[in-house]
């Protein structure tokens, strides 16, 4: 077992490297609840822990990184540590859960001296809903800076549970196509337990440890980085960065291998490695993961406009990328009153250019933004599918995106991007800043998470990076896990970042037997976060929806002004509350094999009054009610059920 260095060690070191003998014995969130202790242990190694309300979080937990030419795991000291400082944040988000966000905290640095007095700089910051810390090197004596390995830890209680996805195995699936944040969840599994594909879990991965809930993610990635995820420690409960597989880097359209790992010639700064915690409801309302996301680049946003769309492919597959089946979703979006339509693979091929651009001029006409699809891919995987390797430079991408923003195109969905190596990271920013710079905005499929990007590069709409809706369509075996899974992913996947699950279907899936109702179906349109949410069902589904059904999705708000989180537990059921202007949107959905009955306080929304859509008798049908805030609501969800509530 590990042995928690004392105040008097840490004490002892700091006076021998000339620290002030007054600096604190830990790092306090604004309110005093989260209390952070960073401290040398008697091992001489790094580590840090973490308090809620006095009670430990997270146990003694290692920090450190190893360059060539530089060694920050063993034999350190603190030089020195700054007093601490208040940081605080106001921003603005048009694809989130709030619009108007205010972040504060208490800041601490600490440099790190190892035994040939090279430098580290570990910055911490604690605020009311979280934790994050990052490593910079910037020591000019260390020449170059090469990342080699990081010991970073999460060492959690060993009666804790978690609900993690596995990373899968880089060069595995479909055409090669893995990693691709594509699988099920471990729900609820006690914390040790092993990853069903060997390779670790993604992020956001989160835990539950007594009282406290954990999330536990990274933020801030600016392309000079790889993408982490967590592997098993050496002791249960604990958790450690694991780089990407060796595969997982970009390649040229010359043959060129990218880098994996990071890497720096002056500079060196790792993301911030975030841990979100507090109650379920702090969880589920925290903006960690966009707090700490570098401010958004300077860029015309004034073409930036989140919607909702239609989309042939989910349900119709690839004969259905014609010209005239994208017509007719074109007056389908314009029936139901939405932004955009998705035109996806071999368009190229199928309609081309010209007639995309028929296309786009008779879009415009009923005020319908289209979109069209790319496969990323160069020579790292076997996909078929086109316009493929069009995107792989910048002077490709240049004369691409030239010719789309001509055409009138309003954004790409990218497909099939081959994991999480550093060169990959940077492909997917130059991606987002060419598309800006010519009005695109930007969807990514077969994708990595999006770790604050939609705050950094406001043309990110959304990301997939879930196993979606399109797989309940493959397997009948994927659909029978369906709700389990989009329960749990709503309190991790899309805990900070925009999910594109492409939800929602009311009529018949070919070959397969849909196992959610109707109300489950719809109360993902509010329950799912996407700066465009793109809509699965297709036009004889939605004519059998009631015309209030039909009316509340021509209605449904863009964007988001405001969350509450009211009830749940991942992976059996949620119930939570979204608000836009002065309406609030309230949605629930069951996953248990029994029936949930819910009773509902209401008046935190004011004296409101308006709609209830649930369950009729049958699996398929809707009933419609008139609610008022004054009254408390009580609803009884059969499995695989839901309900949406409008309030205004």
């Amino acid at each position: 077992m590990k042995k928690i260095g004392s105040y008097l060690v840490m004490l002892g070191i700091c006076i021998l490297a000339g620290c002030s003998k007054s600096v604190p014995d830990f790092l306090a969130s604004p309110d005093q609840q989260l209390q952070v202790k960073v401290y040398i242990t008697e091992r001489n190694t790094m580590a840090y822990s973490v308090t809620r309300g006095a009670q430990p979080v997270v146990l003694e937990s290692d920090l450190g990184l190893q360059l060539t030419a530089a060694d920050f795991t063993r034999n350190l000291a603190i030089e020195s540590q700054s007093p601490v400082v208040e940081v605080t944040d106001d921003y603005t988000m048009r694809v989130g859960k709030k619009s108007k966000i205010s972040y504060q905290a208490n800041e601490q640095t600490f440099v790190v001296k190892n035994a040939q007095q090279q430098k580290l700089q570990i910055r911490f910051r604690v605020s009311n809903d979280g934790v994050a810390f990052r490593y910079s090197v910037n020591d000019p004596v260390i020449a170059k800076k090469q990342f080699v390995k990081e010991i970073t830890s999460f060492n959690l209680s060993p009666t804790a549970k978690a609900w993690l996805q596995p990373m899968s195995v880089a060069q595995t699936g479909w055409s090669n196509t893995n990693p691709s944040y594509e699988e099920h969840y471990q729900t609820g599994v006690p914390v040790g337990t092993e990853s069903t594909l060997q390779q670790g879990w993604v992020f956001p991965a989160l835990f539950n440890s007594g009282e406290t809930w954990v999330a536990i993610s990274e933020t801030g990635m600016d392309g000079s980085w790889h993408g982490s995820h967590l592997q098993l420690g050496e002791t249960t409960g604990e958790y450690k960065l694991a780089p990407p597989q060796a595969a997982e880097v970009f390649v040229s359209a010359t043959g060129e291998k990218g880098a994996l790992l990071a890497n720096a010639a002056d500079a060196l700064e790792s993301p911030w490695r975030i841990i979100a915690l507090g109650s379920l409801a702090q969880l589920m309302e925290s903006t960690l993961g966009t707090d700490l996301a570098a401010p958004a680049i300077a860029m015309d946003q004034s073409f930036i406009k989140p919607g909702h769309s239609s989309w042939s492919w989910a349900i119709l597959k690839d004969d259905f990328t014609t010209f005239d089946v994208q017509k007719k979703f074109i007056d389908y979006a314009a029936d139901m009153h939405w932004d955009y339509t998705l035109i996806d693979a071999d368009w190229d091929k199928k309609i081309g250019y010209e007639k995309l651009q028929e296309l786009v001029d008779y879009a415009a006409q009923k005020n319908i933004g289209v979109l069209v699809w790319y496969n990323s891919s160069g020579a790292w995987n076997e996909t078929p599918y086109t316009p493929k390797s069009q995107l792989i430079s910048h002077e490709l991408r240049v004369a691409e995106f030239s010719r789309l923003q001509k055409i009138g195109v309003k954004g790409v969905k990218i497909d099939f991007f081959g994991g999480d190596g550093q060169s990959f990271m940077q492909y997917y920013i130059d991606i987002l800043r060419d598309a800006a710079a010519h009005h695109l905005s930007v969807n990514f499929h077969g994708a990595t998470l999006p770790r604050g990007w939609q705050r950094s590069y406001p043309n990110l709409m959304t990301m997939e990076s879930i196993k979606g809706f399109e797989f309940t369509t493959f397997s009948q075996a994927d659909q029978d896990l369906v709700a389990q899974h989009v329960v749990t992913a709503l309190f991790a996947r899309n805990l900070f970042d925009p999910v594109d699950y492409t939800p929602m279907a009311f009529g018949d899936i070919p070959n397969i037997k849909r196992v959610t109702e109707n109300s489950f179906e719809l109360a993902e349109s509010v329950l799912m976060i996407s700066g465009i949410q793109h809509f699965a069902e297709i036009p004889e589904g939605m004519a059998t929806a009631p015309e209030y059904v039909k009316n509340f999705l021509r209605e449904l708000p863009r964007e988001w002004d405001d969350v509450k989180f009211i009830d749940g537990y991942p992976g059996k059921f949620v119930v939570i509350a979204r608000k836009a202007g002065q309406a609030w949107y309230i949605a629930g959905i069951n996953a248990q094999i029994e029936a949930k009955t819910l009773t509902l306080d209401l008046s935190f929304v004011g004296d409101k009054t308006g709609e209830l859509i649930t369950s009729g008798e049958a699996e398929r049908d809707f009933s419609h009610e008139e609610v008022d805030s004054k009254t408390p609501q009580t609803i009884t969800l059969r499995p695989s059920a839901g309900f949406v509530m409008v309030l205004k």
